[in-house]
């Protein structure tokens, strides 16, 4: 990784795991796996992949095919450098542009000053660094920005990734001005829920019950289910409004005060300035979060 002429070389890793659970499919009533196969949708003959070459469709009948030679040498230069160019704020990106964060660490006995040096001075100045990076084929815009002990990378979307609601939702214009009596309304009771970020609050409840009816069944045990309670339907705004105060009066406070939040700031940049923790807390999180030891992480190097 470079800005300006310093050097320092740097390992990716990843910053997160999918713990999503995987079925395989079965023919019902026994254990025969299901399999795919490739078949010409005209003949319904089963092709062999060395027979099956990449195209586009244009529409209208039409379709353009392209060679594996061609698309190599579209693909972009791969390179061993990870050339910042810009230092920006971190709250004046939008959180929509972030598809996946990973870890940097040194690499090398003389990496670790040059890497303490850069974090340091994101960290004080408060800035993040803007990059491009190829992996696994595809160039990614990403963002290099301090995180606690670490410098950790964001790999981001280019801007024309990026849909535009007010072109693409279709109900958007129709929204209707609130109320200044439900504004102040929906204001208490944001006020009566909050609390400071903690990220071991929250759990992925609908894995743990999958988990815990895997484990069942595979012990024998019967499993008995239980339709879903339909939803309920409220019609008045402001009888909502009362009666989420109400329920959230009893709700249990955080051990910490939220830090007070400026209510003129743009949405975008409060979502954004809470990606950027304060570092003792950051640093906390990512311990946490950081699967160990880390060299049995699979990682691809950068420079």
């Amino acid at each position: 990784m470079n800005f300006g002429l310093v050097n320092v070389p740097v390992g990716v890793y990843p910053a997160t795991q999918d713990k999503g659970i995987h079925f395989n499919q079965f023919e019902a009533g026994t254990s025969d796996r299901i399999r795919y196969k490739k078949v010409n949708e005209r003949t319904g003959q089963e092709v062999e992949t060395a027979n099956i070459v990449k195209g586009v469709d244009l529409g209208g009948g039409e379709f353009v095919i392209l060679s594996d030679d061609e698309l190599t040498a579209a693909e972009p230069e791969r390179s061993r450098y990870l050339e910042i160019t810009d230092f920006v704020s971190l709250d004046e990106i939008d959180p929509v542009y972030f598809r996946a964060t990973y870890y940097l660490a040194p690499e090398g006995d003389s990496a670790g000053r040059a890497y303490g040096l850069l974090r340091k001075a994101m960290a004080e100045s408060h800035k993040v660094g803007i990059a491009t990076m190829v992996m696994r084929n595809k160039e990614y815009l990403v963002a290099v920005r301090p995180q606690g002990d670490v410098l950790a990378l964001e790999t981001m979307f280019f801007p024309d990734e990026v849909r535009s609601p007010t072109r693409e939702l279709p109900n958007l214009g129709e929204v209707e001005d609130p109320t200044e009596r439900e504004i102040k309304m929906a204001e208490m009771l944001i006020e009566s829920m909050e609390g400071s970020w903690d990220p071991s609050r929250y759990r992925d409840t609908h894995r743990e019950k999958v988990e815990a009816l895997i484990e069942q069944k595979s012990k024998g045990k019967k499993i008995v289910t239980h339709a879903a309670a339909p939803a309920n339907k409220v019609i008045d705004l402001m009888e909502a409004l009362n009666a989420s105060i109400a329920a959230s009066s009893g709700r249990p406070k955080s051990s910490t005060a939220a830090p007070k939040v400026d209510r003129q700031a743009k949405p975008a940049k409060r979502i954004a300035a809470a990606k950027s923790a304060p570092p003792k807390k950051a640093a906390a999180s990512a311990k946490k979060a950081t699967p160990q030891p880390a060299t049995k992480t699979p990682r691809r190097k950068a420079s």
